[in-house]
């Protein structure tokens, strides 16, 4: 996405320092053969045989400068000032999107590979859109996503794996196509959630992972923005559970914190409704996506038309292009052929703070969001990694 205007977009670095290689590089440090570690974990927790890895879903790299004033512990793991801590940005992969990002977590693998490739998809050869929020049993989770994940990975070679997230999540298609193979436990809040997960490191018997999950700070920010006072209060709530984290760690252990995206508030001004214009649901079968990441699944022949009338309508507020370009392009990694058809004949990636809306097909809750993720600005694409060692 270098052109159109876009000069500060983030390429994802599969392979190099990416949200995916996390757990790879976890499981190569507690000793499972042949993982992979292109962020050197190996190197940095040295010596600990049980890892805590927590995932805080919305912390984006950039706006720790706006969180760590509310939140002395990430402040203080950020600066690197605690014994041993060591903190960087990495990158999420492409569009930075919840479900896209936990597949990629949960797999190692990026999103073409893992094929959640965006936070709704059109099912190829119908119409319906799959909400991965939503999602059960329809379609298989095993078979819309068939890559083993490294929770099954790390058990395979004897490493005992905990995944603690909401009940809410229990079951899910996403809780299975993400974290298959880790034995999931329930924690309703921020302290519920530190308790299990410190309960689990303490009484582990040999080699063991741990994996957090927490949600709330995302859907604060979702509703009533970055940086409001209800989102300081989450972020304050988020450092209580690092706090407990971190006084709690057993001496041979080590807790690996990241996120899976960023967020940016989008003005009443920068907003487009596909379903209010038509010029823009002129030639559209199905829409999917979500307001930062369209895909257009277009009518037989519609394609160039599609192209030229949403690039006339959003001129510099997008990058708009082919599948086969974007594919090319490397956003998504590889896509195998299986999984093209779930992107759209035209992908929409909105620049700076706009976003395309869907009024009359999406639930009236999107419009009213204040804040959105999906696309590959740095405040969306970066993510923290942050390591702090027991004792």
């Amino acid at each position: 996405m270098t052109d159109r205007g876009v000069l500060a977009a983030v390429h994802p670095r599969y392979g190099e320092a990416s949200l995916a290689d996390v757990l790879p590089g976890i499981l190569a440090a507690l000793g499972v053969p042949n993982a992979a570690d292109p962020l050197g974990l190996t190197g940095q927790l040295q010596g600990a045989g049980r890892v805590a890895l927590l995932l805080v879903d919305g912390l984006g790299h950039h706006l720790l400068p706006l969180a760590t004033p509310h939140a002395p512990t990430l402040a203080d793991l950020a600066a690197q000032r605690l014994p041993g801590a060591v903190a960087r940005a990495i990158t999420a992969g492409f569009p930075s999107t919840t479900p896209t990002s936990l597949a990629s977590l949960g797999t190692g693998t990026s999103p073409g590979t893992h094929g959640l490739v965006g936070f709704t998809l059109n099912v190829p050869g119908t119409d319906r859109v799959l909400n991965h929020i939503e999602w059960r049993d329809d379609p298989d989770p095993l078979q819309w996503q068939p890559v083993s994940t490294q929770f099954e990975r790390a058990a395979a070679a004897g490493v005992r794996t905990t995944v603690i997230s909401r009940g809410e999540f229990d079951g899910s298609g996403l809780s299975i196509a993400a974290y298959r193979g880790g034995e999931h436990q329930s924690a309703p809040d921020v302290d519920g959630l530190a308790e299990r997960m410190l309960a689990e490191l303490s009484g582990a018997d040999g080699r063991s992972l741990v994996y957090g999950y927490h949600p709330d700070l995302d859907r604060i920010g979702h509703r009533f923005g970055v940086g409001s006072p209800q989102w300081r209060d989450a972020i304050t709530d988020v450092d209580r559970l690092l706090t407990r984290l971190v006084d709690g760690l057993p001496a041979d252990a080590a807790l690996v914190i990241t996120a899976d995206h960023g967020q940016v508030d989008v003005p009443a001004d920068h907003r487009f409704d596909l379903d209010a214009d038509p010029r823009l649901r002129a030639g559209l079968r199905v829409v999917a996506g979500e307001p930062r990441v369209r895909y257009l699944h277009v009518r037989p022949g519609a394609e160039a038309d599609v192209l030229a009338t949403w690039r006339a309508v959003l001129g510099h507020a997008a990058w708009i292009v082919p599948r086969a370009e974007a594919v090319a392009a490397g956003w998504f990694g590889p896509v195998p052929e299986e999984h093209l058809q779930r992107i759209g004949d035209v992908v929409v990636a909105c620049h700076d703070r706009y976003a395309v809306l869907a009024t009359r097909t999406e639930p009236a809750i999107v419009a009213q969001l204040v804040a959105y993720h999906g696309s590959a600005t740095p405040v969306e694409m970066m993510i923290p990694l942050l390591v702090v060692r027991g004792g």
